[in-house]
């Protein structure tokens, strides 16, 4: 069978599937899982004889949704937060993880352009930090302590104030997806240029290594979690501009929605950076060398692996118990 024919035979069968699950109105479940059975049934078939069709990828991403929505245990409903964070939010994280790259791609893209801007620009550094951070860290330098600004103020008050200020940027990462991804691009870009001017100005005044052992150890997490609520942006962004099967308005909640979870996701990180930065940061140049990296691997580690590796394992897992229910 023509794969035109095989869409038109069945269409508006997952049509009616894809109303029922996500509708108001649902299916009995013995008739949702029938449904269900005929689905995956039609995505083995376009697996089998229509192996590069872009139809695999919307049956395969509409089970899965299915799955979750249909077999979804009792123990999962009673234990909502655990289930929040260790299946439901892999679950989006897999989905759409490819928002993550464009979103790591276009940060390190203008990183670079804020270091190559600084290389060629003396007066760049100054644009993008200021005149008066740039000032203070100087002389920290000379006074053999790059990163002393981060040893102002008390250990409490710094937790609980970079802590705020990290939750208000990753809001407005977020936020500001809804001007179709452009509001989240630009808040990604002044990002990324302060990060690239920052570290090329320990660079030219060769305390690079000094300045990497002491501001990531709360950076690693603070920027990847900056990342991570860019690729949120990004997806309510995507939401309004392609709906694909849906209308631009359904596409639209259902954009905010999972950018909203990916952003309460990242809550224990902006806590964990934060209470990095107040209480482990300012004492970076009196630890051995060891200690210091070994804390920005361990936390550069867990987010990444949160992000990136888990939802891999989780999707695994879940094809295999589709696999299962359907035996």
């Amino acid at each position: 069978m023509r794969e035109v024919a095989f869409i038109k035979q069945n269409k508006d069968k997952w049509l009616d599937f894809e109303k029922s699950i996500f509708g108001k109105e649902l299916k009995n479940p013995d008739e949702l899982a029938s449904l269900y059975t005929h689905l995956v049934n039609d995505l083995s078939y376009a697996q089998t004889y229509y192996p590069k069709s872009k139809t695999i990828l919307y049956l395969n991403n509409l089970a899965a949704k299915a799955f979750q929505k249909i077999y979804k245990t009792k123990r999962q409903d009673k234990n909502r937060f655990i289930y929040f964070f260790k299946t439901e939010i892999p679950q989006i994280m897999f989905e759409y993880r490819r928002y993550v790259l464009y979103a790591f791609l276009i940060f390190g893209v203008f990183v670079g352009i804020g270091a190559l801007s600084s290389a060629y620009d003396d007066s760049y550094v100054r644009l993008v930090l200021g005149d008066n951070y740039v000032n203070t860290t100087l002389e920290n330098i000379k006074d053999g302590d790059p990163v002393a600004i981060y040893k102002s103020g008390s250990n409490w008050g710094s937790f609980i104030g970079i802590t705020l200020k990290n939750l208000r940027v990753c809001v407005a990462n977020v936020v500001t997806g809804v001007f179709a991804g452009f509001g989240t691009g630009y808040i990604m870009m002044e990002n990324g240029l302060m990060v690239g001017s920052f570290q090329y100005m320990f660079q030219k005044e060769d305390v690079l290594w000094e300045s990497v052992r002491g501001i990531w150890i709360h950076g690693a997490m603070e920027i990847f979690a900056i990342v991570i609520s860019g690729s949120a942006g990004f997806i309510i962004g995507a939401s309004i501009l392609f709906p694909k099967t849906y209308s631009r308005i359904t596409s639209f909640k259902t954009g905010l929605k999972t950018g909203v979870k990916i952003l309460m996701s990242l809550f224990p990180f902006f806590i964990c950076a934060g209470f990095l930065e107040g209480y482990i940061t300012r004492y970076s140049n009196t630890m051995p060398n060891w200690l210091s990296v070994g804390i920005i691997l361990i936390t550069l580690s867990i987010i990444s692996y949160y992000y990136i590796i888990y939802p891999h394992i989780v999707n695994n897992k879940q094809q295999n118990n589709q696999l299962n229910a359907v035996i």
